[in-house]
């Protein structure tokens, strides 16, 4: 089924009502909401598809997708239903009591992957909260450390923004002016396993054990970095030999997102716990913690969160899970994803001083820049942003591609057309730049050279004034 088909247009008003004459106020906005992000300068008022409108009525291809999450696009007539339904009929309710929505989503989880039990929450840190306190209290009531259990996590990863999960993220930048940090948290480089190896051998020779592995299948904000599939399938190996939890953090990646329903399955390996995110409801704040049957270590009181899995997030999530299965919604991330990859590496190719990578699994792709410096990055995104592009950075040297998974194969097309163009008007900007910098050199010079004849002007009035005044007297 095309991706195009899978809109109905009746169901929803595809032209945003909006007043051009009435601009966002900016300045209000940022009189009142906490200063925590870098927004770019547009206000968005309204989305269908993969299409998104600011309050000004500018129309944009949406490559960001909420950042990988906005599954479905923007009012998908299968969310809507669900939403519209789910309203009326119970958004929330207390744990206390059992849920059924709940019950249907974690059973389709269970079935569709290799966990046997799932724990809701509200967001991906909530989720990787939650696999870290799972692993420390099956470290102390399963194996019965002695030691502090210790988890390793990568360089240029990313969990979350708790006070734990910056800890857990290997991206000190995270981290600073929020220590002390908690305890219990080594850092080793990404897909290298010789310091996988050192570290566990380094931890047990203190007061120190690992209890737990954590890490990204792809690293999304370290900069779009695939798993290798050799050093992670090492890395199942060696925990097994160790007793040492594996846990994936697929916040980002999961859902379908890859290519495949979740991103452990590109490297051929399963975990023992995996989060999700971001993806799951397709908007709608849910989290989840899977785990497998012998690592499930909690009890009534030992987890819990007050909104997580309610009726309204957790029948939402199922709806988009059974849309992509329904629609084999994972065939067109593979397609999608291979046009989309093939035309930035003939976008690299053209630019060859610019760019140096192009890197992904899916619909998770990253355009790598040639340049440590994040203004060259969002220098693009504002371009791609002016042609009606919307892209986001990950990390200072790569720009970020996470469309829908429903995106089309003309979308893919137009979207790469809107890139060409802004780096076709930076290029040319940044020529007209070199001559007028090349202009303004030789000015310099002619400049010093007329400096150095009015020099030898003043010299020889010197000289002539000095033999008058010598020939007066």
């Amino acid at each position: 089924m095309s991706p195009e088909t899978l809109l109905e247009p009746t169901l929803v008003d595809p032209t945003p009502n909006l007043n051009p004459n009435q601009p966002f106020d900016r300045d209000s906005f940022n009189s009142y909401v906490m200063n925590t992000y870098g927004r770019f300068p547009i206000a968005i008022a309204k989305g269908l598809g993969c299409l998104l409108w600011d309050t000004s009525g500018k129309q944009y291809l949406d490559f960001v997708a909420g950042i990988a999450t906005c599954t479905l696009g923007h009012a998908h007539p299968a969310l809507i239903e669900v939403v519209s339904q789910q309203i009326q009929k119970l958004h929330h309710v207390s744990n206390l009591y059992y849920i059924p929505e709940q019950g249907e989503l974690a059973k389709w989880i269970v079935d569709h992957s290799c966990a046997d039990k799932v724990f809701f929450c509200n967001s991906g840190a909530e989720a990787n909260e939650a696999a870290i306190k799972l692993v420390r209290k099956y470290a102390h009531t399963v194996l019965d450390f002695l030691e502090q259990p210790v988890i390793l996590t990568a360089h240029a990863s990313f969990h979350g923004r708790t006070l734990a999960t910056i800890t857990a993220t290997g991206q000190p930048k995270y981290q600073k002016d929020f220590e002390p940090l908690m305890p219990g948290f080594a850092y080793i480089p990404y897909n290298d396993i010789e310091a996988v190896e050192n570290a566990i051998a380094d931890l047990d020779e203190g007061n120190r054990r690992v209890a737990a592995i954590m890490l990204e299948p792809l690293q999304g904000e370290g900069g779009v970095r695939p798993g290798d599939i050799e050093y992670f399938q090492r890395l199942r190996q060696i925990c097994d030999e160790n007793n040492i939890l594996l846990v994936f953090d697929e916040v980002q990646v999961g859902v379908g997102r890859t290519g495949k329903l979740w991103g452990y399955e590109n490297l051929g390996v399963e975990p023992d716990i995996f989060t999700s995110a971001k993806g799951l409801a397709g908007g709608i704040p849910i989290g989840a913690m899977m785990c497998r049957k012998f690592c499930d270590v909690f009890e009534p009181g030992s987890h819990a969160s007050t909104f997580g899995g309610n009726p309204f997030a957790c029948a939402s999530a199922l709806t988009v899970l059974q849309t992509i299965e329904r629609d084999h919604l994972l065939e067109n991330v593979q397609q999608r994803g291979e046009q989309l990859r093939s035309r930035l590496r003939v976008i690299a190719s053209q630019y060859p001083h610019l760019f140096v990578d192009v890197r992904g699994w899916g619909l998770i792709n990253g355009l790598e820049i040639n340049s440590e410096s994040e203004l060259v990055s969002s220098t693009i995104v504002n371009a791609a942003l002016a042609e009606g592009l919307l892209i986001a950075p990950a990390g200072p040297k790569v720009l970020r591609f996470v469309p829908p998974l429903i995106v089309s194969e003309t979308e893919v097309d137009e979207a790469m057309d809107k890139l060409e163009a802004a780096i076709y008007q930076l290029s040319v900007i940044s020529y007209q730049l070199s001559v007028i910098s090349y202009q303004l050199s030789v000015i310099s010079y002619q400049l010093s050279v007329i400096s150095y004849q009015l020099s030898v002007i003043s010299y020889q009035l010197s000289d002539v004034s000095f033999k008058l005044t010598v020939s007066r007297t």
